[in-house]
């Protein structure tokens, strides 16, 4: 493919007086990457809240770009929901996602961006990939058909940065994270994901002195989870130390069963009832957990354990969501 940015393995280097612009600056993953990016000395960043910014309107994501011209984009923005909300709102999860990734790409690609990274989900793998998950199992099979609008926005927005990385020699790469939890989680009772789920209702269930927490499933299924931290030094990371054409997966590489998992938040959480499991109802997939030594080859590693990062999470909860 040549020397240009299409096969090399490290890209422009962000510089301290460098504008950065973290598009979704306020959800989970953005707002990590603020953080870490400041206490990195970072301090010209763009942040624009959706109210200011709706990055699905095209003219508006075109003039943002033309006045403020960022030299490096992270796309962290993203419409996002549970299995309900993608069956429910199929049109929204890929239309939105679809303008959102185009608008933001083409227009840092126009206005001279030097480096942009698109992050994923590992929802982009099929449903039966072989297990743990390498990037290069990409669309061999069919996707899990709960959340595939999403996933197929997600899939293109990879394809639109090989893209532009093959036609125009432009430096734009992928990133796909698995399972994030961390402060600004969603802890929703009906449409959040199982690891705040689980801290709410133990939490919840202390307070009201339940003797006992159900839990869906037999516990066996295996999940891998990342700290949002953890996420956020992989971003800087790979901005730093990765160019390339093939997107690149953002694990643990860590994997624990959903028992496991729940008897941690029990502990973290400090409910001392019983945890009982309604075998009669569904679990998800046995196991799904994404191959990480393409970027542990690279010389990256996550920091945070699992108890940490519960500890840590929890904490954050208790001071902003708890009553």
């Amino acid at each position: 493919m040549g020397k240009g940015p299409a096969s090399c393995m490290e890209g422009a280097v962000m510089n301290k007086e460098d504008k950065i612009y973290v598009a979704g600056h306020r959800g989970l993953v953005g707002s990590a990457i603020v953080r870490r990016l400041q206490k990195e000395g970072f301090d010209h960043l763009v942040l624009r809240t959706h109210k200011e910014l709706d990055l699905t309107r095209q003219a508006d994501v075109d003039k943002f770009f033309e006045e403020e011209r960022p030299k490096f984009v992270i796309v962290a923005a993203a419409k996002v929901g549970g299995i309900h909300a993608n069956s429910t709102y199929p049109a929204e999860f890929i239309g939105i996602n679809l303008q959102i990734q185009t608008n933001v790409i083409d227009a840092a690609y126009k206005t001279g961006v030097k480096k942009l990274l698109f992050l994923g989900s590992s929802c982009i793998y099929p449903k039966f990939a072989p297990q743990p998950i390498k990037e290069d199992a990409l669309l061999t099979g069919p996707l899990e058909p709960t959340n595939e609008w999403y996933a197929v926005a997600k899939i293109a927005g990879i394809k639109m940065c090989q893209a532009y990385r093959l036609q125009y020699n432009w430096d734009a790469i992928s990133g796909m994270p698995t399972n994030l939890y961390g402060p600004y989680d969603n802890f929703h009772p009906e449409n959040s994901h199982v690891l705040p789920a689980l801290i709410r209702r133990f939490h919840e269930a202390k307070l009201m002195g339940a003797k006992e927490v159900v839990v869906w499933g037999t516990g066996s299924p295996l999940r891998e989870f990342l700290h949002v931290d953890d996420l956020a030094d992989a971003v800087i990371f790979v901005m730093e130390k990765y160019s390339d054409l093939p997107h690149v997966n953002m694990g643990s590489g860590e994997e624990v069963t959903i028992k496991e998992l729940a008897e941690l938040v029990k502990e973290v959480v400090g409910f001392e009832g019983e945890l009982n499991w309604d075998t009669t109802k569904p679990e998800g997939t046995p196991r799904k957990l994404m191959d990480n030594s393409k970027l542990v080859s690279l010389g990256w590693k996550p920091k945070i354990s699992l108890k940490e990062g519960l500890i840590d999470t929890y904490k954050w909860y208790l001071e902003n969501c708890a009553y």
